[in-house]
């Protein structure tokens, strides 16, 4: 029965669907919804209804954007009736839904009622009401944890468990579970990867993409469909720095997929966490990569070190590579904006310890660092060009590891000693069926199987150090081809970048002053990438 003082009232016919409940098939669908709830309004003179409805929402939260509205209009007063198909459609947090419908509603004079469930709050006969609430709070606890089973044995069965693409990638049109590159994004990852590299950090790459109108990623995956969010923001321009911080670090853009990186905490709460990186599930190559594997190394360790600003709002493309040779700290920059030739490094543990006495400055102008650096880059650069094999070869003889004689050396021995190992097994089967037919005693065989054994336990030994040493080895050339290649990249420089220091150097080492000449002499060692101190 329907309170004759709220007839003049709205009528608020609540509808909401979970992506759980689009399972079920199109009896919880917001169609079949209105559709119950305006019949049921119109047969009982209710002429005044206004639909609230919340698509796509899971029950255990009221975080839903209908759901407030229709709250709001309660507490206003324009309310004077609620209907919901059942009482699953309102919530399903027992405590909640016991809050809203049996306290709140009172206290505005909201009538309730959920029609499947012969639910009435005029009507004395609610007593059931609640166990019914507890069984819906069950029902979701239930769902949330199959499903979180199901996810669990597809990620660790290495199928992507992300509901939306990382931005750069599409799904398959063949195949959903498979990721494919966008061919609009991608193109965007890549310059971003390339901003970085040419030394702009997060904010300044934001504020360009954003100056220059560059759709952000929430949009775009918007509108390609792959994703129906509605808090969006008011800017499709507007990119910042934690989702540019956020591209510069995704191992998918490698080909990789990474499951488990977030978790919710319960199935009432829809707060993302962060698992710790032991807890992530890591499957190689399972979709075409964006970024190479040298681009990506060369921007993490540009993102590992802090580039500070100077006066001017510039950095320093040296920061983060230059170290003291005595206490392993990072070289501090002094911009000088008066006399930019003055500027220079400085050791940090110095800079903030200089009354302790602890390390010296191992002070260096920037000029010298910058003429040092571009002059060795240069005779590698000439030499690459020039004598690739001479090149080779003199970073072949600055290996540490075995020569190419010592190689050829440890494969000669690697042979022998698998050699005898397939022999000792064939002698151990002669001796075997020699002790069946009763040609040897037990006793005789039980001696020669332990030494065969024992010899046989040397021999793997041996062969796995020597194969990890030429394992080693093969890499090691595999290396100095890569760097090789890098340096073909280039013709005479004439200044240096971010982008060619990174390509090049792992760091720089700077030494105290010798001033045992009379001159004041710093000893700068330069580790490359790949290969590291050439020391000719």
């Amino acid at each position: 029965m329907i309170r004759q003082s709220n007839n003049d009232k709205v009528t608020a016919l609540y509808c909401r669907l979970s992506h759980d409940d689009e399972l079920q098939g199109d009896s919880n669908s917001i169609i079949n919804q209105k559709q119950i709830l305006s019949d049921y309004a119109v047969k009982h003179g209710l002429a005044n209804y206004r639909f609230y409805v919340d698509d796509g929402i899971s029950g255990t939260t009221f975080e839903r954007e209908g759901f407030k509205n229709m709250i709001a209009d309660v507490e206003s007063g324009e309310v004077g009736t609620v209907i919901v198909k059942d009482m699953s459609r309102f919530g399903r947090d027992y405590l909640k839904v016991g809050y809203y419908t049996e306290v709140m509603f009172a206290e505005y004079d909201v009538h309730f009622i959920a029609i499947n469930d012969g639910v009435d709050s005029d009507r004395e006969d609610n007593d059931f009401t609640p166990i019914r609430n507890l069984f819906n709070e069950f029902y979701a606890k239930d769902t949330s944890r199959k499903i979180r089973a199901v996810w669990k044995a597809k990620g660790n069965a290495g199928e992507r468990i992300a509901s939306v693409p990382v931005y750069g990638y599409k799904k398959d049109p063949l195949d959903s579970k498979h990721l494919v590159i966008d061919e609009e994004a991608a193109p965007i990852v890549q310059r971003i990867y390339q901003m970085c590299l040419s030394g702009m950090g997060p904010y300044q790459i934001a504020e360009t993409l954003s100056n220059e109108k560059v759709l952000c990623p929430s949009y775009h995956i918007n509108n390609i469909g792959m994703s129906h969010r509605t808090d969006l923001g008011k800017n499709p321009y507007g990119w910042n720095t934690t989702c540019v911080a956020d591209i510069l670090e995704r191992v998918d853009y490698l080909g990789h997929t990474i499951n488990f990186k977030y978790r919710r905490k319960s199935y009432k709460s829809h707060k993302i966490i962060n698992n710790p990186v032991e807890e992530h599930r890591v499957f190689y190559n399972t979709h075409e990569p964006i970024i190479s594997q040298d681009v990506w190394n060369a921007v993490q360790a540009i993102r590992s070190t802090k580039r500070r600003r100077n006066n001017s709002g510039k950095t320093n493309m040296f920061s983060g590579l230059l170290y003291c040779a005595d206490c392993g700290s990072k070289l501090n920059y002094g911009f000088i904006e008066a006399k930019p030739e003055q500027s220079h490094f400085q050791c940090g543990t110095y800079s903030y310890h200089v009354t302790k006495g602890e390390c010296s400055s191992h002070f260096i102008r920037e000029t010298v660092v910058n003429e040092v650096v571009l002059s060795e880059l240069n005779q590698i650069i000439r030499m690459a060009s020039c004598d690739e094999n001479a090149l080779v070869e003199l970073l072949s003889k600055n290996n540490e590891t075995a020569s190419r004689k010592q190689f050829a050396k440890q494969k000669k021995e690697l042979a022998a000693a698998q050699k005898r190992y397939d022999e000792l097994d064939r002698m151990f089967n002669r001796i075997y069926e020699d002790n069946v037919n009763g040609k040897i005693s037990d006793e005789r065989f039980a001696k020669m199987s332990a030494a065969y054994e024992s010899e046989q336990a040397e021999l793997a030994n041996t062969i796995k150090t020597i194969s990890e040493s030429l394992n080693n080895d093969k890499t090691e050339q595999d290396n100095i081809r890569r760097f090789v290649a890098v340096a073909k990249k280039y013709t005479e420089l004439t200044e240096l970048t971010t982008e060619i220091l990174h390509d090049f150097i792992q760091k720089i080492v700077v030494h105290a002053p010798d001033k045992s000449s009379g001159k004041r002499v710093v000893q700068l060692d330069i580790y490359y990438n790949f290969i590291g101190k050439i020391n000719e």
